[in-house]
């Protein structure tokens, strides 16, 4: 690739992953700051959607979560060397894969912000029905799923195409 395309694609991949970075972002600083101000982690609730500020010190749905300082620089360290992956392959892909693939680092550079900031993802959007909840997640939760799920659906279409 010459540096041409290189810096084009460098500047198509910020104009998307960044403002899923700063949606993100002001959606956490807002919970937090909601948060505070009424001093109770749930904020709001409606018949299906709960928005219930939780500290996710894990990685999806609160796995891996360790109370363990070195434990848990190690996965932020992981998750780091896999977001150069994620940067990478932006880049280098086209179309709806590039597109997906922005999606994906944009929420994972949000996250990744938060680990390093907070020691913890602040979660907040809780969907349930009834008494059945599902994982607490926020919005950099929501472009990194639908990212994967578009490369997910790309790959399974490619194939039955060849």
């Amino acid at each position: 690739m010459d540096f041409k395309n290189y810096k084009k694609n460098l500047i198509n991949l910020f104009i998307i992953s960044v403002p899923i970075f700063l949606l993100d972002r002001l959606s956490k600083l807002y919970v937090i700051y909601l948060n505070n101000k009424f001093e109770k982690s749930e904020i709001f609730f409606s018949k299906f959607i709960n928005i219930s500020l939780i500290w996710n010190e894990g990685i999806a749905f609160g796995i891996f979560a360790f109370t363990n300082n070195v434990y848990y620089h190690s996965l932020t360290g992981i998750i780091a060397i896999i977001i150069i992956f994620v940067f990478n392959f932006a880049i280098k892909s086209h179309g709806i894969e590039r597109y997906s693939f922005m999606m994906i680092l944009g929420g994972s550079l949000g996250n990744i912000f938060d680990r390093l900031y907070y020691f913890a993802v602040p979660d907040f959007i809780d969907i349930h029905f009834n008494n059945f909840h599902w994982f607490t997640f926020n919005v950099a939760d929501i472009f990194i799923t639908v990212g994967v799920i578009i490369l997910i659906c790309n790959e399974i279409f490619k194939k039955n195409e060849a």
